[in-house]
């Protein structure tokens, strides 16, 4: 997943002190992908690991690997994906949330 906060925290300060950056060419990469886009990939990415992670625990439990640390390490991502996307998807809510509040 490519980390959007580096590029619009670049675009934001005007690319001071990054020599060599073109804040058109940071622009115009930020038009491909859309919010959407990404948090429809986000999300996928988050359901892949939490099949990955049920795929490990299913292994373990019926005997097919004796690996305990590979599966808890799966089940272990799988969590803290889901928390960050609660975390997220709380703040989108509240973002919403906010933006209705305010009076024209």
């Amino acid at each position: 997943m490519k980390d959007i906060t580096i590029q619009s925290n670049l675009k934001a300060l005007g690319a001071v002190g990054a020599p060599g950056m073109d804040i058109k060419k940071i622009g115009a990469e930020e038009e491909g992908a859309s919010f959407a886009n990404t948090l429809t990939e986000s999300l996928d990415k988050v359901n892949d690991m939490q099949k990955e992670a049920d795929k490990a625990i299913e292994d373990f439990a019926t005997g097919k690997t004796r690996n305990i640390h590979e599966t808890m390490i799966a089940v272990n991502k799988a969590d803290l994906a889901f928390r960050l996307t609660m975390q997220v998807r709380n703040k989108i809510v509240e973002a919403y949330q906010e933006v209705m509040r305010t009076q024209i």
